[in-house]
C-alpha cells in the first residue's frame, strides 16, 4: 500500500513500537511541542539526539513534522511552542543534519512542509556548528594527534552510565531523577538507526590525483565513476567569466586553479588576456592538455604577448601558488575549481593566497558546489563561506542562476548516466563574485 505524504508524516508512522521508552518520551513530547516536558527530559545532549531505530526520527524531526504544511487552521500558540521546542533541542545538542529513513534532515522536512521559520532555525544551527568545527579544526592542527589518548581511555573506563528514572514527564511533574548505574562491561545495547546508504565514495585529493580519468560524452570522470567535471556546467562557467571579467575587455591578467575539461579556460582565452596562468596537478589532465589538437599546448604558450604570460603550471596549487606569489604575480581575475578537496582547502586559498595574488581592484570566484546535494547544506555553506570571506577581507555578491534540471533530476539518468553520484540537485546556483572590502 502506498501512503500519502500526510499518512507517512503521521506520528504512528514515525515513532515505531520498537522505539526505546527513553527516546519515545522525548519524541512524543517534541511532537506535541510540550516545551516544559522537553526541558525536563533533556538532561544530556544524547537525549536531544536520540533516533527511532526504524524511522530515524529525531526530536527535531518530530517537532517540525508535527506542524504539517501551513494552513488556515494554524494555531499561532502551537507554532510559537514549536519554535521554542526546536530552539531548546538545538540548545541541547540536537543535530541539524541528522537524516531519517527518507534521507531527510530536520531542515529538509521544514523546507518540504513550507515552514520557513523552522527551516531558518536549522540553517542558523548549521552555520553555528560549521563555524565551531572550523575553529576546532584549527586547534586540532596544534595537537600531536595521539596526545592524552591513554588518559581519555582511562577516564572512559571509570565513568558511570547515567539512566533516567521517572514518570511520563507531564506538565507539573518534577524533573526526572538521575541514577548512577556502574558499567560492568556487559551492558545491553539496543540496535541503533542505520541511515540510508548511498554509493558515494569519499574522494580525497591524493586518491583523485592517483586515479585514472576518462574524457567522454561531455564529462570527465575518475576510475570510480565520480564526476570531476561535466558539460552541463558550461552556462555556469560562461556566467562566471562574465562576472570575473566585466565587459570581457582584452589585456587582463587571469589565474585559474583546476583545468578539468578546459571549459572556463577556453572562455578566458577568447578574451585575449595579457596573462593567463593555469594550475593543474593531475597527470592525465596534463597529458590531455599537451595532446595533439589541444588548445592549450605549446603553441598556445608560444602565442603569449611575452614569454611566460600563457603557461600551464604543473603541480598542486598549494605549492605552485606560493611560487607565483614569491615571483610577484598579480591577477585581475582568479577562479578556483578543484576536485577531491574539502571546504577547508578553499578557505585556505582565499584566506592565505588571495590577498597577495589578487589585484586591489580584481575579482575572485570559485565553483560553488558546497553542499549542493541538498538545499539546507547549500544554504549553510553559503553563509559560512560568506563569513569566512569577510574574515579574509573579501566582500561577496551572490548572483543567482537558474539551473536547467531537465536532464539533471534523476540519478543515473540524463547527464548523470555513467556517473556514480549525482553531485548537483538544486535548480538554483549561487555564483560568488568576490572583491576586497572597502
Amino acid at each position: 500500500m502506498i501512503l500519502l505524504d500526510s499518512e507517512r508524516d503521521a506520528i504512528s508512522a514515525r515513532i515505531s513500537e520498537s522505539c526505546p521508552p527513553e527516546i519515545q518520551k522525548v519524541l512524543t513530547a517534541a511532537w506535541a511541542h510540550n516545551v516544559e516536558t522537553v526541558k525536563k527530559l533533556l538532561d544530556t545532549p544524547e537525549a536531544a539526539r536520540g533516533q527511532d531505530p526504524l524511522t530515524g526520527e529525531t526530536p527535531l524531526h518530530a517537532a517540525i513534522r508535527s506542524c504539517g504544511p501551513p494552513s488556515e487552521d494554524d494555531d499561532e500558540a502551537d507554532l510559537t511552542a514549536a519554535r521554542e521546542t526546536v530552539q531548546e533541542l538545538l540548545l541541547w545538542g540536537g543535530i541539524w543534519n541528522d537524516v531519517d529513513d527518507r534521507n531527510e534532515t530536520p531542515g529538509c522536512v521544514a523546507l518540504r512542509l513550507g515552514r520557513t521559520d523552522l527551516y531558518n532555525l536549522c540553517v542558523d544551527a548549521g552555520v553555528r556548528a560549521e563555524m565551531l568545527f572550523g575553529v576546532l579544526e584549527g586547534y586540532e592542527e596544534l595537537e600531536s594527534g595521539d596526545e592524552d589518548e591513554e588518559e581519555d581511555a582511562h577516564q572512559e573506563a571509570e565513568e558511570s552510565e547515567m539512566v533516567v528514572v521517572g514518570e511520563d514527564g507531564e506538565d507539573g511533574e518534577e524533573a526526572p531523577e538521575l541514577v548512577d548505574v556502574p558499567t560492568n562491561g556487559a551492558e545491553e545495547t539496543t540496535p541503533g538507526f542505520v541511515p540510508p546508504q548511498n554509493d558515494a565514495v569519499d574522494v580525497n585529493s591524493e586518491a583523485y590525483l592517483r586515479s585514472k580519468l576518462t574524457y567522454s560524452d561531455g564529462k570527465l570522470v575518475d576510475d570510480d565513476g565520480n564526476g570531476v567535471m561535466m558539460a552541463w556546467e558550461t552556462d555556469i562557467m560562461r556566467q562566471s567569466v562574465d562576472a570575473l571579467l566585466p565587459g570581457k575587455l582584452p589585456g587582463k591578467r587571469i589565474l585559474n586553479i583546476g583545468f578539468g575539461m578546459g571549459i572556463i579556460d577556453t572562455m578566458f582565452a577568447e578574451t585575449k588576456p595579457a596573462k593567463h596562468h593555469i594550475v593543474e596537478a593531475h597527470l592525465e589532465v596534463l597529458e590531455h592538455i599537451s595532446s595533439p589538437g589541444s588548445k592549450f599546448g605549446p603553441s598556445w604558450e608560444a602565442s603569449a604577448p611575452e614569454p611566460g604570460a600563457y603557461k600551464i603550471h604543473q603541480g598542486k596549487w598549494q605549492e605552485v601558488c606560493v611560487k607565483l606569489l614569491q615571483e610577484g604575480n598579480v591577477y585581475d581575475a582568479i577562479y578556483f575549481d578543484t576536485f577531491g578537496e574539502d571546504y577547508s582547502q578553499l578557505r585556505m586559498f582565499f584566506t592565505e593566497l588571495i590577498p597577495g595574488l589578487l589585484d586591489s581592484n580584481g575579482i575572485f570566484g570559485f565553483f560553488n558546489g558546497l553542499g549542493a546535494d541538498r538545499t539546507i547544506c547549500y544554504d549553510v555553506y553559503t553563509k559560512v563561506s560568506e563569513l569566512h570571506l569577510a574574515d579574509a577581507g573579501l566582500d561577496v555578491e551572490w548572483k543567482v542562476i537558474d539551473v536547467d534540471m531537465s536532464r539533471l533530476a534523476e540519478e543515473g539518468q540524463g547527464e548523470w548516466e555513467g556517473v556514480r553520484r549525482r553531485y548537483w540537485t538544486l535548480d538554483k546556483y549561487r555564483l560568488p563574485i568576490c572583491t576586497f572590502l572597502g
